[in-house]
């Protein structure tokens, strides 16, 4: 197996790095889809459901992502982010009056159940200042109540275009409103309380907001361009998985979203939940429509069937997609190296709160992980040996290890980890110095996981290989790091190339020519041995030369 440079070598025998790489994995699963209230496009973390409540208003029947929120964490769930997108919908307005005209308030987030209120007042502002005023808003939980859920108030705002306080400019930051239309040229009135001249009073959004048409597979997708849809967590690290429910109660996802969505994971390296379309109703059923279906990737997976839980709103159960739940269940069985390194994978149980929509039979459970699709349970297998968990890739992975959910998220932990963990590097020199910091960096990182057991499959000194020298960074455009590891098959091993760059970081696939796989290469061979790198599509050969 070739070996780190001379330098390298070196360095790793005297020091280690300065910045450890964490072995924290990601546990953060998203969520993209309709939801009563909140803004849109802009991924939110919430860590539970009252938190989720508080954001974007709970359980609503439109909305099949609430319901696979309240799934996740009754499943276990411990952090998710959530993207809201609309069809149409429309805002709130709010009305203050200025003398004879009106300043025409509108809510930031779209929807009919943004209920806001303002306050004017004129506290500490000279009297012969009559353009200056005080403006409140405020969210409340429902019309006419006093239970306030968020408050801003700006203080000092003018209607004068000219002034830095300009009320259109300043509540650009506000999260609650902006302006619409023209600003008069009086203040607004100062509102009183109702039928006195007390103040302080408040004025109420007024009831002309629209929640919009059912989101449609346009909508979810959304613009990279604009960072609109799925592409609002772009800027999200640490994803581990992405979801998108149900676009109605009785619309699935389109191919379409799902191939966007498949290509969206496999670069921010997360995986995609996705249902089991409605349609299916049996196992025979599943793996015909799963043939027609030809949607393959090593970055998604499936379970099958889907749930039966309580609608608390209809007070009765009903039929849901199983993403939400199986995104919380994954979550709770364990982090990504847990997962992959433990002699038996955790079987797919879901708590009470949610059972099986279909019955599945042993053989059939051992059919679908055939053809990549796994089984919930809603009781322990009494049997002792069970499918482990598959991807969608049905075999068409460019690695065998990767048609297994657990090794396929272990090598998105390690790449994931080492990209974050080496971040730092990106504003430093590109010369011995850091390439020598770097490389002891992701070596101790990698010793740590074959100490927990990761890499069994070959002997100590084959187990991993860490390039970064100057055989791959022969220009100023950011320092290129290969990292190589091994897979759970022997003589397989997963190699990609890694570059920091100021402006972030690339992570691509690499082939490495190793003649043999079980070839060690000394360090005395090492030192008559060049790597000549020939860029190709998304690829880089590597070719050893004498």
């Amino acid at each position: 197996m070739l070996e780190p440079s001379l330098a390298s070598i070196e360095f790793a025998a005297t020091s280690s790095a300065e910045q450890p790489i964490a072995r924290a994995s990601a546990q953060l699963t998203a969520f993209v889809g309709r939801t009563l209230r909140g803004p849109l496009h802009q991924p939110i973390i919430v860590r539970s459901f009252a938190d989720f409540q508080q954001h974007f208003g709970g359980l609503w029947q439109p909305s099949p992502l609430s319901y696979a929120v309240e799934h996740f964490f009754e499943q276990g769930g411990r952090q998710a982010v959530v993207v809201r997108v609309a069809n149409g919908a429309m805002p709130v307005t709010l009305s203050l009056k200025c003398g004879r005209e009106t300043l025409r308030l509108e809510a930031k987030a779209p929807g009919t159940r943004e209920f806001l209120r303002a306050s004017v007042d004129y506290d500490n502002i000279p009297s012969a200042d009559q353009q200056t005023f005080n403006l409140v808003i405020q969210r409340v939980r429902s019309p006419g109540s006093e239970r306030v859920e968020e408050q801003e108030t700006f203080r000092g705002l003018s209607v004068d275009p000219q002034s830095p306080r300009f009320v259109s400019n300043v509540l650009i930051e506000s999260d609650l409103m902006r302006v619409r239309g023209d600003v008069p040229l009086s203040r607004p009135d100062r509102t009183l309380m109702p039928g006195t001249n007390l103040p302080v009073g408040y004025v109420s959004s007024n009831p002309d907001g629209d929640d919009g048409k059912p989101v449609s597979d346009y909508d979810v997708i959304g613009s990279a361009a604009r960072g609109a849809g799925l592409f609002a967590l772009e800027s999200v690290d640490d994803l581990a998985f992405v979801y998108i429910p149900p676009l109605a109660r009785t619309v699935d996802v389109g191919v379409s979203t799902l191939l966007v969505a498949a290509r969206f994971c496999r670069d921010k390296r997360a995986m995609l939940i996705v249902d089991p379309p409605s349609s299916w109703d049996s196992a025979a059923a599943a793996i015909r429509a799963l043939k027609a279906l030809d949607f393959r990737s090593d970055n998604a997976l499936m379970f099958f069937p889907r749930i039966s839980a309580m609608d608390r709103l209809r007070g009765r159960a009903e039929v849901f997609g199983n993403g939400g739940a199986v995104a919380g269940l994954l979550s709770r069985s364990g982090e990504a190296v847990a997962a992959a390194l433990s002699e038996r994978e955790p079987e797919p149980i879901l708590r009470s709160s949610a059972k099986l929509a279909k019955d599945v039979s042993s053989s059939d459970r051992w059919l679908l992980a055939s053809h990549g699709v796994n089984v919930l349970q809603s009781v322990r297998n009494p049997e002792r040996e069970w499918p482990a968990l598959r991807t969608l890739a049905c075999g068409a992975s460019a690695s065998s290890d990767w048609s297994y959910l657990a090794q396929r998220r272990f090598s998105l932990f390690v790449i994931n980890a080492i990209e974050r963990g080496t971040r730092w590097c990106a504003g430093q020199p590109n010369g011995p110095r850091t390439w020598m910091r770097v490389t002891s960096q992701i070596c101790n990182f990698l010793g740590e996981l074959r100490s927990a057991g990761a890499f069994h499959a070959v002997p100590a000194d084959q187990a991993f290989l860490v390039i970064c020298d100057e055989r791959i960074n022969d220009s100023a455009d950011g320092i290129n790091i290969l990292v190589q590891f091994a897979a759970t098959h022997a003589g397989a091993y997963h190699s990609f190339m890694l570059t920091q760059r100021v402006g972030g970081a690339t992570v691509r696939p690499v082939m490495v020519n190793r003649f043999e796989a079980t070839l060690v290469v000394t360090r005395e061979l090492e030192q008559e041995i060049t790597l000549r790198i020939t860029p190709k599509d998304d690829f880089v050969s590597m070719v050893a030369l004498n």
